[in-house]
């Protein structure tokens, strides 16, 4: 058994993804940052209601819930974006390539005005793959 954080993880599965410790940190990492962002972020939506407050005169519980609500959402936004970086990166760990370069290589959708249309009964020309720059994949 191999330790990842709190939690045990078995030794074939460690043996198959030799990354898992690295993504696991940046998953904490990323965690971290939301729990910072949401108490930054209500720190200060409720110290900018205390300065407004002659202007907008409301109950202390409502500029409470109003800061916690900012702090949230804030939170939310940068965990999410944290999130994503750390399995873009995961990824990455694991094939060697960036997500952008597994898409163009397993094939996007090809737009319709790529596909051959034979006319006249000529053959059709082979299909050429195209990413969405618009640049030719082999």
């Amino acid at each position: 058994m191999v330790n990842l954080g709190l939690r045990r993880v078995e030794d074939g599965v460690a043996a198959k993804h030799p990354a898992l410790q690295q993504y696991a940190a940046c998953q904490s990492q990323a965690f971290m940052k939301g729990i910072g962002t949401f108490l930054a972020g209500s720190g200060a939506a409720f110290a900018l209601q205390k300065l407004l407050n002659k202007k907008l005169p409301y109950g202390l519980q409502w500029s409470l819930l109003l800061a916690a609500a900012t702090g949230s959402v804030a939170s939310y936004v940068v965990t999410r974006a944290e999130t994503q970086k750390c399995s873009d990166f995961w990824i990455y760990l694991e094939t060697g390539k960036s997500p952008q370069e597994l898409t163009a290589a397993t094939g996007m959708s090809q737009p319709t005005e790529n596909l051959p249309s034979p006319k006249d009964g000529e053959s059709a020309a082979p299909l050429v793959r195209r990413n969405k720059y618009g640049d030719v994949v082999e």
